[in-house]
């Protein structure tokens, strides 16, 4: 079995011994990434706007491998404060994601210091598929 680090600048870094994303045959697996701007560690303080943060981070990690979130086929969302936060979250969520869309899973769990990390399986378009 091939795996394939992938890594961009474009997103942050990890913070212990973990990649931000592997491919294998064809599949993309990333870390559970956080809501911090890449450049600068800021951190917006709604749900919503932490949202769209992780999902720019996803992205483009994802563009690095070839591949968009179209082409996630599995989303595992943690929140920090489920009932509270679920609502905005998933407006946030509905901004990124066109149908058909991926598989989700959203739970509550307790976070440091972050309202939401989100984790993706995505498999690789044929025309990137020379990764892993």
């Amino acid at each position: 079995m091939t795996k394939t680090v992938i890594d961009s600048t474009k997103a942050p870094r990890p913070i212990g011994p973990y990649s931000q994303a592997v491919v294998s045959q064809g599949q993309f697996f990333s870390a559970g990434f956080a809501p911090h701007h890449p450049e600068t560690g800021v951190m917006a303080d709604s749900v919503g706007d932490q949202t769209r943060q992780v999902l720019r981070n996803l992205s483009a990690v994802l563009a690095e491998a070839g591949a968009t979130l179209d082409d996630c086929v599995k989303v595992t969302v943690h929140l920090q404060n489920l009932k509270a936060d679920f609502a905005e979250y998933n407006e946030a969520y509905a901004e990124f994601f066109t149908a058909p869309f991926p598989v989700r899973t959203t739970v509550g769990s307790d976070l440091l210091d972050i309202l939401v990390e989100i984790d993706v399986v995505a498999v690789i378009p044929e025309r990137a598929s020379a990764l892993g």
